[in-house]
């Protein structure tokens, strides 16, 4: 295995597999043709034809575009199609700062194939002269990537709440973290990639923050979403990264980008060109993000 390895995991993507879904005249995401079949049984809503989908035009406001794509998801979750249900809304829209145009269940985002958000916070201290990462071990309970290894604090960015207070809030859920210290991290840029996963296409953008704890600071699980944290000196993970697939597929790039800007990871790397061209240039996934 190799870094390459870990991008390509998260570039994992067959245009022909897929018909674009147009909402409000805009192409703002990507269907499987099994999933375009489910949706011909809703021809109030949506109109299958055989190279797209289209939201009905008749549905002329957020709620009203909202509650007509609700009732089809409930119906599609009931049906077996849709698992892993959050009870947590998504917004689609143009831009991450555009007005959304709907909102949607936040399990049902990856069979639309539109965007999704999130925030991670890679957690360090520096240590016997090294950089040592707070990394979490995910609940076997957890929708997706049960039990794989994962940034201290990473969650997804549900509407209604600012990046930041998001962040705040996964700290304190997550990792016991108290609100001074997380109001110490730093914004340290995106990584976004296009990329299938099972039946599911995700295709989001990761708002990266860094964090460097106290050194008498542990995270603590608290809402069971993660089982376990340990503390690891950066070469550790890095080996691990390159030589297991343990770390969930967004943490890995998420860590490789931090590795790099740390100095952890650097130009002696026979990959780190092209790594540094994939994660800049958008190369983990399609080169698109809106």
């Amino acid at each position: 295995m190799s870094f390459r390895d870990r991008l390509e995991v998260c570039a994992r993507f067959t245009p022909g597999a897929y018909r674009p879904l147009i909402i409000a005249g805009c192409p703002l995401g990507r269907v499987t043709h099994a999933f375009a079949s489910s949706l011909q049984n809703y021809p109030d809503v949506f109109t299958v034809y055989e190279h797209a989908v289209t939201l009905s035009p008749n549905f002329k406001t957020v709620e009203a575009r909202t509650e007509a794509v609700a009732g089809v998801l409930e119906d599609l979750k009931e049906k077996g199609l849709i698992p892993g249900w959050r009870g947590e809304h998504y917004a689609i829209s143009e831009s991450f700062y555009d007005a959304p145009l709907l909102t949607v269940e936040r399990a049902a985002v990856p069979y639309l194939g539109t965007m999704g958000y999130g925030v991670h916070l890679n957690g360090y201290v520096h240590k016997d002269g090294d950089i040592h990462m707070w990394i979490g071990k995910r609940s076997m309970q957890k929708p997706t990537g049960p039990g794989k290894l994962d940034q201290m604090v990473a969650g997804g960015q549900p509407v209604g709440i600012s990046i930041w207070d998001n962040l705040i809030k996964e700290c304190g859920e997550e990792a016991g973290m108290a609100r001074d210290i997380a109001e110490k991290a730093v914004p340290a840029g995106t990584i976004s990639y296009l990329t299938e996963q099972e039946d599911r296409l995700r295709h989001d953008v990761i708002f990266n923050y860094d964090i460097e704890v106290p050194s008498d600071f542990e995270p603590q699980p608290t809402d069971g979403e993660v089982d376990a944290f340990y503390l690891w000196p950066i070469k550790d993970v890095m080996d691990r990264i390159r030589s297991t697939d343990d770390f969930k597929y967004n943490a890995a790039l998420v860590i490789i980008d931090f590795a790099i800007r740390h100095g952890a990871l650097g130009p002696e790397e026979p990959e780190y060109i092209m790594i540094n061209e994939a994660l800049r240039l958008g190369r983990a996934g399609e080169n698109s993000v809106r």
